[in-house]
């Protein structure tokens, strides 16, 4: 979820133009006829092959519509979700009768979770007066002088009924999103990759322009209240992108997704999609950068196949905020890219391949746009669960790279019938045969799929799952 000003141009058809975009929309995704009639308000429809198995609503501090769930981190039978007030903690262990086991009221945006061992960290991207739980917002016109904090927060999840805070690491732009590479040998730590940009097109307390840079925490296991910044590098020291009328300029990253095991990383990065080279965690390297500037209007996240040599990025359009799963805006743009990579080591490239998006309109009530999915551990195949926010969550095979193709849905229809309410699936990942959603406004959704293509993947099992650190799920 972005701030208003990440907001790409949108070119409005009108007439004959968006007929014809919407015809040939359907030409190539037949599945669209499935779902002609948009569902009305809180109606759920879905493919034959895919159910909701449970639901826990949004409570206590959490349950108003300003306090927006976020993202997911799993360890055992716990699910840690994050939201805009803190994150809950839910007991999964019957996935089919989920609990709400522990909440953590800490407000500050967007408080995304990741986990590692017994730690829990917490990204704070609004600037707070201090970085206690207790903390509360630094308004933007407040004196420069005027004390601020954002960045990490550190828990202590060695009971996940009683979370712990205990430290916290101070990052300039704040941690938007972050992603963990844990140390190599002898090294008993894990690096976190701080991801944070400035959109004010101006320098402001906390967050100077440029701002080209990820910071990267180092965290020692066995001391973690000694977690610092070491190196801040700058992963575009052109400037990157300069942005133009329908894609923003490249001011820092969105979000970064390690694959440990191959020592890349790939980066959205607002005006840029990277390949990086993280052999030493503390100084990635730049191997290739790609830009869309036709259809791309934010690089925002991304993901790999399992063997490393595909790419899916993201582009959410509008924010998160907008309603870009219609006619108008089209097949190509708010979309998922997928590029293969092409050549090993230094010389590798991204070679674009194909745009992929949920073959079904919203109203205009609804935002909806790429957002955050993961693997289905298929051996042999490319298969994805993706969030759309209110266009639902989709399930999608790019085997083919050249020709993605989707296997399942499950969406609600739009909260309001008469204005924008910003909701739906922010993050759904699949964890040991299930399907996870954080809806922003409705909770926890469980789902199950049954579909001859996802055969064995429920009997993988992993303890630990962060989407933005890939492992090989081979050796699950």
């Amino acid at each position: 979820m972005e701030h208003p000003a990440s907001r790409g141009r949108i070119t409005r058809l009108a007439g004959a133009g968006a007929v014809a975009v919407l015809l040939s929309f359907l030409a190539v995704n037949p599945a669209r006829a499935e779902a002609a009639v948009i569902p009305g308000v809180d109606e759920i429809v879905s493919s034959a092959n895919i159910k909701q198995v449970a639901n826990i609503p949004k409570q206590g501090p959490f349950a108003t519509e300003s306090a927006l769930n976020t993202d997911w981190a799993f360890k055992g039978k716990y699910a840690y979700g994050g939201n805009y007030n803190g994150f809950t903690v839910y007991d999964i262990s019957n996935p089919r009768q989920p609990a709400v086991a522990a909440q953590v009221l800490c407000p500050g945006a967007q408080n995304d979770p990741s986990i590692y061992g017994d730690l829990l960290f917490l990204g704070t991207d609004s600037q707070r007066n201090d970085d206690s739980c207790a903390s509360t917002s630094v308004p933007g016109s407040s004196p420069a002088e005027t004390p601020r904090w954002e960045g990490i927060k550190i828990f202590d999840i060695s009971d996940p009924l009683t979370p712990k805070y205990i430290a916290a690491v101070k990052t300039d732009c704040g941690s938007h999103t972050q992603t963990l590479v844990p140390g190599k040998g002898k090294d008993k730590s894990v690096y976190i990759y701080v991801s944070s940009y400035n959109l004010s097109g101006a320098s402001v307390p906390n967050c100077a322009l440029p701002h080209d840079k990820i910071s990267i925490v180092k965290v020692p296991l066995k001391n973690p209240t000694a977690a610092a910044v070491v190196a801040t590098p700058v992963l575009f020291p052109d400037g990157g992108f300069p942005g133009d009328e329908d894609s923003n300029e490249t001011t820092g990253c969105h979000d970064i997704t390690a694959y440990p095991a191959k020592d890349i990383a790939a980066g959205a990065c607002m005006g840029d999609g990277a390949l990086f080279d993280i052999a030493n965690p503390v100084a990635p390297k730049v191997i290739t950068t790609v830009r869309d500037t036709v259809n791309f209007a934010f690089w925002h996240s991304a993901t790999f196949n399992n063997d490393g040599n595909k790419i899916v990025f993201t582009d959410e359009l509008g924010g998160g905020g907008g309603a870009e799963c219609n006619a108008e805006v089209g097949p190509t743009r708010g979309a998922d890219a997928i590029y293969d990579i092409v050549g090993k080591g230094k010389k590798a490239k991204l070679a674009f391949r194909s745009y992929y998006k949920i073959p079904r309109e919203n109203t205009d009530f609804e935002n909806c746009v790429a957002h955050n999915g993961s693997l289905i551990p298929v051996a042999g195949r490319d298969i994805m669960v993706q969030a759309w926010y209110q266009g639902g969550i989709s399930v999608w095979d790019f085997t083919d790279s050249r020709k993605p193709k989707e296997i399942a849905y499950w969406e609600r229809g739009p909260l309001s019938a008469d204005r924008l309410i910003v909701g739906g699936s922010w993050s759904a990942y699949w964890y040991n045969g299930f399907i996870y959603s954080s809806d922003i406004q409705k909770g926890l959704d469980v789902l199950e799929i049954s579909d001859r293509r996802i055969d064995k993947a429920e009997k993988k099992r992993t303890y630990l799952f962060n989407a933005q650190t890939q492992d090989d799920y081979r050796k699950w």
